[in-house]
């Protein structure tokens, strides 16, 4: 008769076979630094076609979808009308870390595989989808996976080209094996009446987990954003040393204004308990014209405001709007902000909040929520309509980098996490 498993190591061995499997794809992907797995290319196939072969060593039942992603559920639910989804892409940035999208993905299979094994039961069918295309680095264009699944995909991003080999999405989609009718036409490509939710865990981005010395989160909503590449403010170029202050023109000073009034007005919009960040991640003169003696004629920088809240990021563009306008006729110098590109915040449906909240709390004994600063998938479902709900798991060294650090310890707490809520799922 062979050895029964006491609880505590059957969970090891799902923690030891997740390990594995992270550790199997790192190889499998690795670039010069860190991971490359570019979206909708072979080196993404072969990940998927990896996670299938486990899937199906452990008994679970493996479809590929009409967009060449790859659906996972127990047997008895094979033809389930209904069902909940656990998704993440497996795709990564160029030499970015191993964990960004994939956890999600082996967190899912891990509740299916405990729940196969029997040490877990599914109140409700689940279905565990692995997507390809998150990631804006390749195309210019983020979610591209999930909006085609949902019949969202813009017709110019169909269009974008590849930043590697200049060819567009579509010619890409094609090379796949993909019917690109459906996607033009924007019609799904999943019937998304049969999604009765979509959860999706995935490594924390920043740093707050980690100061915080917590395991995992529980996510309320999805920061929308409205982004500037390339604002310029304008002024005169000058001598350094013959043009008095009160006869300049200087943009760079204008600049410097404008972030420090911004700066001033994030701090008090948080004390009021607004949700906000905002930062310049480029910001330059020209190098072919800028000297140590010269008063420069234009800066050139980008601006990032990201809020859950729709009102707020209404009231920063406002601001940001007048604060330009008074800084540009003060100083003497112009803006020109360029095209803007905007995302709408997307809220985690309230009652999955509450059931995840309860089953972090009967996990590790604290419930803890937090926005997510970060786009992900789960906002492209829930705002096609699908109640979702997230969950983050403690990560050190922020994320699209080659230093990503989860601990599998940590990752089975987010595991554990998901299962106790579909336990309790009705």
């Amino acid at each position: 008769m062979g050895m029964m498993h006491s609880p505590r190591t059957a969970q090891a061995d799902i923690a030891a076979l997740a390990a594995e499997m992270f550790d199997d794809i790192r190889a499998q992907s690795a670039d010069t630094a860190g991971v490359s797995r570019p979206a909708f290319s072979d080196r993404e196939t072969a990940t998927l076609e990896y996670l299938a072969q486990r899937a199906r060593a452990e008994g679970l039942c493996v479809h590929e979808d009409a967009g060449r992603n790859l659906l996972f559920c127990l047997p008895e639910h094979e033809h389930a009308p209904r069902y909940t989804v656990i998704a993440s892409h497996v795709d990564s940035v160029p030499m970015g870390g191993n964990y960004d999208g994939l956890a999600g993905v082996i967190a899912g299979l891990m509740v299916l595989v405990a729940a196969q094994r029997g040490l877990r039961t599914l109140a409700r069918p689940v279905r565990v989808l692995a997507m390809r295309g998150e990631e804006s680095a390749w195309f210019g264009a983020c979610y591209l996976g999930s909006k085609i699944l949902t019949g969202t995909l813009p017709d110019a991003e169909f269009s974008t080209t590849h930043k590697g080999d200049g060819r567009t999405l579509g010619a890409h989609l094609e090379a796949l094996g993909l019917d690109t009718a459906p996607i033009r036409s924007k019609t799904p490509l999943c019937d998304l009446d049969r999604i009765e939710a979509y959860l999706e865990l995935h490594i924390e981005q920043g740093p707050l987990l980690v100061e915080r010395d917590l395991p995992a989160a529980v996510v309320t909503g999805i920061r929308g954003n409205f982004r500037y590449r390339n604002i310029r403010c304008i002024g005169r170029a000058g001598h350094s040393g013959a043009v008095p202050r009160a006869y300049r023109h200087d943009p760079v000073l204008a600049f410097g204004e404008l972030m420090h009034r911004l700066d001033g007005t994030w701090a008090h919009l948080l004390h009021t308990g607004r949700d906000l960040v905002a930062t310049c991640g480029i910001v330059g003169t020209d190098p072919a014209r800028h000297a140590i003696a010269r008063i420069a004629d234009e800066i050139a920088f980008s601006l990032d405001i990201r809020s859950q809240d729709l009102e707020t990021l209404d009231r920063m563009q406002t601001y940001l709007d007048d604060e330009m306008a008074d800084i540009a006729r003060t100083r003497g110098v112009t803006f020109d902000c360029g095209p803007q590109v905007a995302v709408a915040p997307a809220l985690m449906d309230t009652g999955i909040v509450t059931g995840l909240m309860g089953a972090m709390d009967a996990v590790t004994g604290h419930a803890f929520s937090m926005a997510s600063g970060g786009g992900h998938d789960a906002a492209v479902f829930a705002q096609a309509g699908v109640r979702a709900g997230m969950v983050f798991v403690r990560n050190r060294h922020g994320s699209h980098n080659p230093e990503e650090a989860m601990e599998i310890d940590d990752f089975m707490v987010g595991v554990d996490i998901l299962s106790t809520y579909m336990e309790a799922a009705s």
